[in-house]
């Protein structure tokens, strides 16, 4: 294998990215601009120095043991919001309406790749419910088999073990501005069910 062909194939390792993308970046980086190679090096380099997770709830960290939403004492932590991953989070975030703090599971339950409850971050979840602070547990996880499997398992697992604590799931249905004829049926199905009083 050549060294642009290895390169290519690293790149085709990250999240999102296919064969034609990875492609195309490792023509940028290493042919037409091979100038920027040095920087976003040295970019990574410093980033895998600093960032970590976050000890308690699994976000991103920078130069400390917790990220900026644990270590701000202005959240309400009576109310903690699972997610599966940290672009979730950020999601929610951007809304700017959620002031409760958040639970990064890196994942969700898919027996049929492997993944089982010891995959996902799960121990320190336990531990927090532990502690006695949190009132609601709110499961803002995907709206398919895999995300219900895995809110299934918190309800079970954790349900009977903090019955004090709320679990509620957040509601799906259609999107601001979207026509009722485009939806597709599972969409229509999330928004009746997730209806509420007017």
């Amino acid at each position: 294998m050549s060294a642009f062909d290895a390169a290519r194939d690293a790149l085709k390792k990250l999240p999102g990215v296919g064969f034609r993308s990875a492609e195309r970046m490792a023509l940028h980086l290493l042919v037409e601009h091979p100038e920027s190679l040095p920087a976003l090096l040295r970019t990574l380099a410093h980033a895998a120095e600093h960032i970590s997770r976050c000890e308690c709830c699994g976000n991103i960290a920078e130069n400390a043991e917790l990220c900026p939403i644990c270590a701000d004492s202005r959240r309400e932590r009576g109310r903690l919001c699972v997610v599966e991953q940290v672009p979730d989070l950020m999601a929610i975030e951007r809304t700017g309406t959620f002031r409760g703090t958040f639970h990064v599971l890196h994942g969700r339950l898919s027996p049929i790749r492997g993944i089982g409850p010891e995959n996902l971050n799960f121990t320190s979840l336990k531990k927090r419910l532990e502690a006695g602070n949190v009132e609601e547990l709110i499961l803002a996880l995907s709206n398919d088999i895999e995300g219900e499997a895995t809110c299934h398992f918190i309800r079970e697992e954790f349900g009977k073990q903090f019955p004090q604590v709320k679990i509620t799931r957040i509601g799906f249905g259609l999107p601001s501005g979207g026509a009722l004829n485009f939806a597709d049926p599972a969409t229509l199905r999330s928004a009746l069910d997730s209806r509420r009083n007017f």
